[in-house]
């Protein structure tokens, strides 16, 4: 089973549950229609990797996001997740009505920073990702449609959650093609203050 870090301790996830359109400004930059309720689908244990590709059967998009550890009834921890999407797949599928797993759910799609514990969710919590120097995105809660306690109970009012789950919170506008050599520099904070920060060089 692959495995996150969590203040120097091994978790090992037994899901990620993953939230689609949550961001009104990344809805627009795909053309998409603001979903009427929350958008949700799954990826499994063996998505998680610590190495960032470029390519996968087709070129990969990056999708930068908010996300956090469930434990003991709540989100316990906050990290940095890249949602890594094949995006002329997910349109074709799209286009059909049929699901999107093939393109969202595939081995190393969800590449995680280290986590950190976190006592309570802050409003002025966000995200920022760097690639090769220059700010691609930047968002956070203030900006998200569905925030963390509505996700959570979303979520639980048809889903049980094991402790460990990682739950990615959506992503900012600012999604793009992954090109290998990238540089890619990700950020957490709470408001000036640092939490969390990985590099990861694209292959």
């Amino acid at each position: 089973m692959k495995t996150v870090q969590l203040d120097n301790n091994t978790i090992i996830p037994n899901k990620i549950i993953c939230i689609g359109r949550n961001y009104v400004e990344h809805i627009a930059e795909l053309g998409n229609e603001v979903p009427d309720e929350m958008v949700i689908f799954l990826k499994p244990n063996s998505a998680i990797s610590d190495q960032l590709s470029a390519f996968h059967q087709e070129e990969l998009h990056y999708e930068g996001e908010l996300s956090f550890i469930y434990q003991q009834g709540r989100f316990s921890a906050v990290g940095f997740g890249l949602d890594l999407t094949k995006r002329g797949l997910q349109s074709k599928l799209k286009g059909k009505g049929l699901p999107w797993e093939r393109a969202k759910s595939f081995n190393g799609s969800a590449v995680f920073s280290d986590f950190v514990s976190i006592d309570k969710i802050s409003p002025n919590l966000t995200l920022a990702l760097k690639i090769d120097n220059e700010l691609i995105q930047a968002g956070g809660i203030e900006l998200m449609m569905y925030k963390p306690d509505d996700i959570l109970k979303e979520i639980q009012s048809f889903m049980d959650l094991q402790n460990g789950d990682i739950v990615m919170t959506g992503t900012p506008k600012g999604v793009g093609v992954i090109k290998s050599g990238d540089k890619f520099e990700a950020r957490v904070l709470q408001g000036e203050t640092e939490l969390i920060s990985k590099t990861w060089i694209a292959v």
